[in-house]
């Protein structure tokens, strides 16, 4: 199970049904976190719960490892603009075994189909390895368009922070900084050793994702956070991303740092970071994102 963020406020606490996943998907979870009276009975926290349908639904894939303080900074940013935010969280196998990434993504998308979340408006915060997460469920709206396309179009925009962008190295250096520090050689000449004996299952499956993430069928506007002091972001191949984006009409914004921290620039940049994503959110068209961090 995954710990419920409730926000640290006497008068309200959060709505937490933790959705099962299968067992391939790991230790992982989805949780729906949502402002409603702390002093409130079950009953009329279900009603209030059923109420909240009608707000905006907020997506946050976290950075791998992430903890509680740190997602938390993150949460209330977007519980403060009167959205419902629901926590996806990612295992490592996700990612070093696609097909299980695959099979999450199924199941977080079929999350976002059924009620309370069917219809609701939607906007994706993505942090590092989240965007490879997010990645899994856009492949299956790709491959079954008729099927899932009101998904596509209920999303009104999409942030990246931090995208793990280049080659299969950037992949594993990000693994290795994450995992193991103090290792991180070790683990990052392991995890090329380990993409080239099951290419078929790992290569191969990371260029049909990328090549998903830039056809993707989410238009709707987009904002980009990265540094060129990154060593998991190859800042070329994300600014040429953003150029193919902007090529097929989509509305990107984008903050690039020299120097900054992976999955940290709120933490090393936070004035600069909270003015760029409150401008992209007040041009998004969701009432209650027009308001001030």
């Amino acid at each position: 199970m995954t710990e419920c963020l409730a926000k640290k406020c006497q008068d309200s606490a959060a709505v937490c049904p933790t959705f099962p996943v299968s067992p391939s998907a790991g230790a992982s979870s989805s949780t729906l976190l949502s402002d409603s009276p702390s002093n409130t009975s079950v009953s009329s926290q279900n009603q209030s719960y059923s109420a909240s349908t009608s707000r905006p639904l907020l997506l946050f894939f976290s950075w791998l490892g992430a903890q509680p303080g740190g997602m938390a900074k993150y949460r209330d940013l977007y519980l403060d603009r009167g959205m419902d935010v629901l926590l996806v969280q990612s295992s490592v196998m996700h990612f070093l075994w696609p097909r299980w990434g695959l099979e999450y993504g199924l199941e977080v998308l079929k999350i976002l189909e059924n009620p309370p979340f069917a219809g609701r408006v939607m906007l994706v915060h993505a942090s590092s390895i989240g965007g490879y997460t997010f990645t899994q469920i856009l492949t299956h709206i790709v491959q079954e368009p008729k099927k899932h396309a009101g998904l596509a179009q209920r999303m009104m925009g999409h942030i990246y922070d931090s995208l793990v962008v280049g080659t299969l190295e950037h992949m594993a250096i990000g693994i290795g900084r994450t995992l193991v520090p103090r290792f991180e050689s070790f683990v990052k000449s392991t995890a090329m050793l380990y993409f080239w004996l099951f290419k078929t299952h790992t290569a191969d499956f990371y260029e049909t994702s990328i090549q998903v993430f830039h056809n993707s069928p989410v238009t709707a506007p987009a904002l980009f956070f990265f540094s060129e002091n990154d060593a998991m972001c190859n800042t070329a191949v994300m600014e040429k991303l953003i150029d193919v984006w902007r090529q097929r009409g989509v509305d990107v914004h984008s903050r690039k740092w020299k120097k900054s921290i992976h999955a940290a620039h709120l933490r090393c940049h936070p004035d600069d970071y909270l003015s760029t994503l409150q401008h992209f959110l007040n041009s998004l068209p969701i009432a209650s994102c027009k308001k001030t961090i």
